[in-house]
C-alpha cells in the first residue's frame, strides 16, 4: 500500500474583501425612502386596483386581492399605473 502525502496545512490566503460591502446602504441626505411614500399603485390585468400607497400597504392589499383570486397582480408607481389607464 502507498501511503498518502499529507497536504500542507496552511491557511490559504483569501481574496482581499471590500469592507463596504459588509455595511449598510445609508442614502446621503435623509430624505425617506420611496417606499415608504404613496407612489405605489396595485394593477391587475382588468384594471388599476389601488393607487397613492405606500409599498407595505401595496403589498397587503396585492396579497388581499390575490385571496381573492384576481389575477394578473403587481405593484408599480402611480406614474407607470396612470400610463396603463390611458391604453
Amino acid at each position: 500500500m502507498k501511503a498518502k502525502k499529507e497536504k500542507n496545512k496552511e491557511p490559504k490566503e483569501s481574496a482581499p474583501q471590500n469592507k463596504n460591502a459588509e455595511t449598510e446602504f445609508v442614502p446621503e441626505n435623509d430624505s425617506p425612502s420611496e417606499l415608504s411614500e404613496p407612489r405605489w399603485s396595485v394593477v391587475s390585468f382588468e384594471s388599476c386596483a389601488a393607487s397613492s400607497l405606500t409599498y407595505e400597504q401595496a403589498t397587503e392589499k396585492l396579497a388581499e386581492l390575490e385571496a381573492q383570486k384576481v389575477s394578473g397582480l403587481c405593484i408599480i408607481t402611480d406614474e407607470a399605473a396612470v400610463r396603463i389607464n390611458k391604453k
